[in-house]
């Protein structure tokens, strides 16, 4: 892996705009630099750098992907260490043994950069492969003492559309309902508002039975696209 994280960084360090980093930093006030590289330049150095991989086994796949995340020093490589967690070779890897190298990521990244992408893409895709242990795992965060797991069990069927368990969704949600975490609150709004593109009258009937409880803020976010009553 050496040489994949020196190619990386050579990468990152081609495509990089120095002067933007500080600005980065502060927008994320982020302990760690970056190096000053735009979202498309580092999907597109990644994509040098990882197109045509292949793994063997998901713990080779897994070892690539911690050693890219523990030994980063600029926060780009921890975004290119969740694009490895995508590429092509690692879609058969998606199931329940890959969620403890999520949840250390999700731990010790601890900001919503890191977890959105993990909690919206890979960790549904291990709900969609391995539903029945996955369920009771989100299940599980939602209701631990962690903020950032709680955040991303709210956000794991972000993308599910017609395909989201509502009794899941229902049941991430309800132990953060009367949380004042802002990251929380927003998270809850999010998955409202994207369920509401399926079935907007189910969230106007959630946000109408649960108005007492949840926060102006995820309310706003749920209705923000359907409004609180049904058309006439």
């Amino acid at each position: 892996m050496g040489g994949i994280a020196d190619q990386l960084l050579d990468e990152l360090r081609a495509a990089a705009d120095p002067s933007r980093a500080p600005a980065m930093q502060a927008y994320m006030k982020s302990a760690m630099p970056y190096l000053g590289v735009p979202t498309m330049p580092l999907r597109a150095a990644c994509k040098r750098v990882f197109d045509g991989l292949g793994y063997p086994s998901a713990e080779a796949w897994r070892a690539d992907v911690m050693t890219l995340w523990r030994g980063a020093r600029f926060r780009e490589q921890r975004y290119a260490a969740i694009e490895l967690t995508g590429i092509a070779a690692a879609r058969p890897f998606q199931r329940i043994d890959s969620l403890a190298m999520y949840e250390e990521m999700v731990l010790t990244g601890a900001w919503w950069d890191f977890i959105d992408p993990i909690a919206t893409q890979r960790l549904w895709a291990i709900l969609r492969n391995d539903p029945a242990p996955m369920k009771q795992a989100m299940l599980d965060w939602a209701q631990g003492p962690d903020l950032w797991k709680r955040r991303s069990a709210i956000l794991c069927q972000l993308h599910a559309r017609a395909a989201t368990d509502l009794e899941l969704l229902h049941a991430c949600i309800e132990p953060s309902l009367d949380s004042r975490e802002f990251f929380l609150r927003k998270a809850i709004g999010w998955a409202l508002r994207q369920y509401a593109r399926t079935d907007p009258a189910w969230v106007r009937r959630y946000v109408s039975a649960h108005g007492d409880r949840l926060s102006n803020l995820s309310k706003r976010e749920a209705l923000k696209r359907i409004g609180a009553a049904e058309p006439a």
